[in-house]
């Protein structure tokens, strides 16, 4: 069996099945203290590169997500419900059943040299962070990147990890091509937000030293400040700090993103939030009573506080009754430098 890890004690292998994979996956335990409790399931895909259903409006059609499930443990990520289609799920699964495709990027070079492959645009980090933390020991991301350089497919990347440095040469000759362009997520500044709701990510400065990084480096890099969650990261002033910082770190663009809240998130998200910050409970379940996006009102709310002129209502102010909004709202697709907000 094809593997990618170096320089780790394996505590223990058994094989498991999971639905959709055609072969019994290995299923490894690392003896590290990143890995402690979490289970790896190396499998070999038939097929790495996804299409974006027509009716999103996402403004890419091709995905590629080397790991399935993510142990940055965001307690608002959007791609929790996917774990269910494994037999696991949302939650503690979500983030300790990883699934990794050992074989991606020789998959991925076979099927962009096929003569009908159109070369359109491929982005990484749609569902899960490609650089978490066991991309470090697999490695499948040089491979997945020089396998879009040979054939000169467009592509980018929203990640939360500074990892992503790793592969600079690489980055460098597809940006030199105009095919490549990053998009880094730093949702606050704030050390009690940033723990309490990403627990495993990097630390948010470090990634914007990476955009500082990238952007030296003469590749097009933008910031999503993204999910903004009212009365937990929406001080206008921790806001103001994250664009004034991102801009100084060469940030082609500073996005903003509501958080957002489907079935199967929404649950996860609740639950945290009744554990760890009950007295925004009730508030929560008016802002989504009607859906998964915020009322148009409070969604421009949160979007001003990026503006230099934006002020917004101090955090933890009480968010009053959202009025009724169609579900066929959404937000708004962003450009091609930071294309994946729907991961949040």
């Amino acid at each position: 069996m094809f593997v990618r890890w170096t320089n780790l004690t394996l505590t223990d292998e058994e094989q498991r099945r999971l639905p959709g994979y055609r072969d019994e996956a290995i299923v490894r335990r690392f003896d590290a203290p990143e890995a402690l409790d979490i289970r790896f399931y190396e499998v070999r895909a038939r097929s790495v590169l996804n299409r974006v259903p027509d009716r999103s409006p996402m403004p890419f059609r091709w995905t590629v997500n080397p790991y399935r499930g993510c142990t940055h443990a965001c307690v608002y990520c959007f791609a929790r419900p996917t774990h269910r289609f494994l037999d696991f799920d949302a939650g503690r699964d979500f983030e300790r059943e990883i699934v990794v495709k050992v074989n991606a990027p020789e998959v991925l070079r076979g099927e962009l040299g096929r003569a009908s492959w159109t070369r359109e645009h491929v982005a990484l980090g749609t569902n899960t962070d490609p650089y978490q933390w066991v991309e470090a020991r697999y490695r499948l991301m040089p491979g997945i990147w020089q396998a879009l350089l040979e054939h000169a497919t467009p592509c980018s990347v929203l990640t939360k990890s500074p990892l992503v440095l790793r592969d600079l040469p690489l980055l460098r000759e597809l940006a030199a091509e105009g095919l490549f362009s990053a998009a880094l997520s730093v949702p606050t500044l704030d050390e009690r937000a940033w723990r309490a709701t990403e627990p495993h990510t990097p630390h948010p400065a470090a990634r914007l030293e990476a955009v500082r990084e990238l952007t030296r480096a003469g590749i097009p890099t933008s910031v999503l400040v993204a999910p903004l969650m009212p009365g937990i990261n929406d001080n206008p002033r921790s806001v103001r700090e994250i664009v004034e910082r991102a801009r100084a770190a060469g940030a082609r663009n500073v996005t903003p993103v509501a958080l957002h809240l489907r079935d199967g998130v929404r649950e996860v998200f609740m639950d945290w939030l009744e554990e760890s910050r009950p007295e925004l409970a009730g508030d929560y379940a008016t802002l989504y009573g009607h859906g998964a996006y915020l009322e148009a009102g409070e969604r421009r709310r949160l979007h001003e506080l990026v503006r230099p002129e934006g002020r917004g209502r101090p955090s933890g102010a009480r968010f009053g009754r959202p009025r009724a909004e169609p579900r066929r709202d959404r937000v708004a697709a962003q450009p091609h430098a930071q294309p994946q907000p729907s991961l949040f």
